[in-house]
């Protein structure tokens, strides 16, 4: 393999969150010090950062607007939130976390009984008048982006609140490594939703596995559920099962 060629295939395997020089001596054949080299070319040219042990990518992906999210896989994210919903009984407290798949979930809740714990403002008019529905809405500081709320005040709504379960996505899950995310106030507000619940559910359509665009983190408890659309990988479920994740693929 040539120089030029492995430096790409570097660059592809960062993306997807492999860091580690070891790891990516292993991967690709070759020794850790070439490795080394190759990063070191790839630091100089500016497309990686070199960090302890390894590199992360130097410009991390922009992060997308909800309205261009729910735009974006809308049949699997529709085909997850059906399968999502199954797992819900009557009378239970969830947490809903923000999202496009997430709130698609909130819309299949109305006619249910349930409470609702939420920051996604996107779900307040679809439940606010469904009499079944408790609803609770987390306070905080609005992120235009995702449109939900974070910071300290949601971390203090949410400290004094439990749940039966929490339903989550991310912009990446990555095995071993967890949830990502573009800020530490999303994923702050996200680690204490699955602190709080005592069943974690995490939606993410097949092209969110792997992924690892974003830099703030978020681990995964060591038994979780993942629910996600027919176009996973059965390398990306075998991953995914590894860690602990017991994974619901919804039917087309």
């Amino acid at each position: 393999m040539r120089s030029r060629e492995r430096r790409s295939l570097l660059l592809e395997a960062l993306r997807s969150g492999e860091a580690d020089v070891d790891d990516l001596a292993r991967r690709f054949d070759v020794s850790p010090s070439t490795v080394r080299r190759d990063l070191q070319r790839l630091s100089r040219e500016n497309a990686v950062t070199r960090t302890y042990g390894g590199a992360i990518l130097s410009q991390r992906a922009p992060e997308p607007t909800l309205g261009e999210r729910i735009g974006v896989n809308g049949a699997e994210k529709r085909a997850i939130a059906r399968a999502a919903v199954a797992l819900v009984q009557d009378g239970e407290t969830l947490i809903l976390d923000a999202g496009s798949t997430v709130a698609a979930l909130g819309a299949l809740l109305k006619g249910r009984r349930c409470r609702v714990v939420t920051n996604n403002l996107a779900l307040l008019p679809v439940l606010a008048g469904e009499s079944g529905v408790e609803l609770v809405a987390l306070g905080g500081t609005i992120r235009p982006t995702s449109m939900s709320a974070v910071g300290p005040l949601a971390v203090e709504g949410m400290r004094r609140l439990t749940a039966d379960r929490v339903f989550t996505s991310a912009d990446g899950v990555v095995a071993g490594r967890g949830l990502c995310e573009a800020s530490l106030d999303q994923v702050a507000l996200k680690s204490l939703m699955m602190d709080q619940a005592a069943d974690v559910v995490v939606l993410a359509d097949a092209t969110k596995l792997g992924r690892a665009e974003q830099s703030a983190w978020a681990p995964l408890p060591s038994r979780w559920t993942l629910v996600t659309d027919a176009r996973a990988e059965p390398a990306q479920i075998a991953a995914m099962e590894r860690v602990g994740a017991r994974v619901v693929v919804a039917p087309d």
